[in-house]
């Protein structure tokens, strides 16, 4: 039992949650047991997330929630879409993907840390980015009406998805839309960093407010308990609507149409019930605003709301990370500390990001240079507006945004940065794989979305001393400049006192050769130098490797040397191979005479699933260190026949 969770009311001998196979086994339940089944889920999360890592804080403050949900509603038949998806870890371990198939969260053969239409039919919809809920919710609501039928749709969206733009223009479209859908508001004050800005502003005052609904419900038993009142009522809804603010302001979810209900505690499992009830018979659309404990049951992320986010393997009793110590920096670290000796040093260089400041290293930032730091919320197309609005002025805005967040922005790309050639930075952690999070969070196609845009500079560094000249090289570059790195741990190599700004477009010579000549970018440099000295002491042949830098400009005239004189040319990139580096690369060949073959290794044209490590996933999808070799073994036998050992 978790000694920090918070004590049960009442526990049977008997353990509840190994029962529970489906909504059935929940409904089944009489109402005393759900107290010692919540604490079980609780426990049972505890456990699994100290070992296998994952987004603690926001199932733990979900459990009385999910619960309730199952009670009142009956899934597949009726729907429930979670926003951004990853509190949805209760909703699995109760649609029969408990036991083992659980315990293996976020790993490989377990279940994904978000939810998953292919994973299972109670999963209505997959989701790992903020904001989509309501969108999608709406357009199921509105299909069920053009249908016919009548089962029930519940969009549940955490307090941050209504800092998405989209989310407010789905909230725009509601009333004209459906008349029937329910909307959860599950409000914990956090998304993974302290939410900001106006809305989480009014969300705060709606939830202190305790006489907004009791005026609401008062008017409501008044109205109905008189003979006709319920005609009443609706004239009373009527004229309230058309006098604006006749007892007191509305709230801004019924200026949009939606009956606002709430506040009500997310952790009194009769009243939600009560409430949901309420919600499931209204023949309106309708707002229930839901107040939860982020992380409850769990002090250690009560007291840490950001780091149990979503948070590595750690010791429930302390909260302290598990992991070993030591070791190289993360990129994020090494970045984010250039960019504040960077900013320090020079006023106009500012940093940009979308509710992420840990994750990208900003909170270095923060703490170094205050003024210049900025957190705009989940809220991607204005931060890269806002970045575009602050270059006009002189400013070298610096946004810092993983790369597969940055694909919600990319219009303002094209049109607001690159179109004006404003010399704004970004920064795009998690470029390649995500592994533990999976094909929401894998970022494998910025290089094939940004390399079709004009008047872009697209960079990878090949470790965190070419980052920091990279970033560098950005901030005094006069035009759109894109940086790409991976997640976690760098290369630790030995860092220059002064950072030197690189040519822009120039590849580097990690190692001449005239048979066959390798073009990696970022990680994939250092394995390549490990494979071609490899295959040069087994084939007995001369094997060249460039650090390429740049995935736009190329170093066309470098490319176009070797393509004079080597037998063959391979690429490798952490990318999708299809309109990635390699097509680049491809496309340059394409106008030289006589060109060697060209051997494109990157990731395959499809989804990649999420996995225990990243080593894993390359295994399974033909990019280890082995399998690399051997294509490329495979590829110069077939040009020029050469004895192979048979292992390869």
């Amino acid at each position: 039992m978790n000694p920090t969770a918070d004590p049960p009311a009442q526990f049977s001998p008997s353990p509840i949650l190994p029962t529970i196979a489906g909504p059935a086994d929940l409904k089944a339940l009489p109402a005393t047991a759900l107290p010692q089944l919540a604490q079980e889920i609780r426990d049972q999360i505890i456990q699994v997330t100290s070992i296998q890592g994952g987004h603690v804080g926001p199932n733990l403050g979900v459990v009385e929630l999910t619960l309730a949900l199952h009670r009142v509603f009956e899934t597949p038949r009726d729907q429930f879409v979670f926003d951004v998806a990853h509190q949805g870890y209760v909703h699995k371990l109760l649609t029969g993907r408990g036991g083992g198939f659980f315990e293996n969260l976020r790993h490989s053969g377990g279940a994904s840390g978000f939810l998953y239409r292919a994973e299972s039919e109670h999963d209505a919809f997959g989701a790992g980015h903020a904001g989509t809920a309501l969108s999608a919710a709406l357009g199921m609501a509105t299909a069920r009406d053009l249908k016919g039928t009548d089962e029930h749709v519940v969009a549940v969206c955490g307090d941050a998805a209504f800092t998405c733009g989209v989310t407010l223009e789905a909230l725009n479209n509601v009333v004209a839309s459906t008349k029937r859908l329910i909307v959860i508001l599950n409000d914990n004050e956090w998304s993974i960093a302290k939410n900001v800005g106006a809305i989480a502003h009014y969300l705060n005052r709606l939830s202190t407010h305790p006489t907004y609904n009791k005026i609401h419900h008062d008017l409501e038993r008044f109205f109905t308990s008189l003979p006709g009142g319920h005609e009443m009522h609706r004239v009373y809804m009527k004229w309230k609507r058309e006098t604006k603010d006749f007892f007191m302001e509305s709230s801004l979810f019924e200026k949009f149409g939606l009956r606002y209900v709430g506040p009500v505690d997310g952790h009194d499992q009769e009243e939600l019930i009560k409430n949901l009830e309420f919600a499931r018979d209204c023949d309106q659309p309708i707002l229930l605003h839901v107040i939860t404990k982020k992380g409850k049951g769990l002090e250690a992320a009560i007291r840490s709301p950001e780091k149990f986010h979503g948070a590595s393997p750690y010791d429930p009793a302390t909260g302290e990370s598990t992991r070993p110590k030591g070791g190289p920096p993360n990129y994020q670290d090494v970045f984010g500390k250039a960019l504040t000796r960077f900013a320090q040093a020079d006023p106009r260089v500012v940093g940009i990001t979308g509710a992420m400041p840990s994750g990208t290293g900003l909170t270095h930032l923060a703490k170094g240079c205050p003024r210049q730091f900025f957190d705009v919320g989940i809220a991607e197309e204005h931060a890269v507006l806002f970045a575009a609005g602050l270059a006009t002025k002189g400013l070298r805005p610096v946004c810092a945004i993983y790369s597969t967040f940055l694909q919600r922005a990319y219009d303002q790309i094209i049109h607001d940065v690159a179109l004006q050639k404003l010399p704004v930075t970004f920064c795009m952690d998690r470029a390649g794989l995500s592994a533990n999070d999976g094909p929401t969070h894998h970022g494998l196609f910025d290089i094939a979305y940004l390399r079709c845009v004009p008047n872009v500079t697209v960079m990878q560094p090949k470790d965190e001393d070419e980052l920091v000249d990279m970033l560098h090289t950005s901030l005094e570059h006069d035009g759109p400049a894109f940086i790409r790195y991976p997640r976690g741990a760098s290369e630790g190599v030995e860092m220059k006192s002064k950072p030197s700004a690189l040519p822009i477009g120039q590849a580097e010579v990690v190692r001449a050769g005239t048979n066959i000549i390798i073009w990696a970018l970022g990680p994939m440099v250092g394995l390549a130098a490990k494979l071609a000295q490899d295959i040069e002491h087994e084939l007995g042949i001369s094997v060249g490797v460039m650090n390429a830098r740049f995935a736009k400009p190329i170093d066309a005239a470098l490319l176009k040397q070797h393509a004079a004189k080597a037998s063959l040319l391979v690429t490798m990139e952490d990318h999708v191979v299809t309109g990635g580096f390699g097509s680049s690369v491809l496309e340059i060949l394409e106008g030289v005479e006589d060109s060697p073959p060209l051997e494109r290794i990157g990731w395959p044209d499809s989804f990649v699933e999420h996995g225990s490590s990243n080593d894993i996933l390359r295994e399974a999808h033909g990019l280890s260190p082995e399998q690399i070799r051997c294509r490329i073994l495979k590829r110069w036998q077939h040009l020029a026949p050469i004895p192979v050992e048979a292992d390869a």
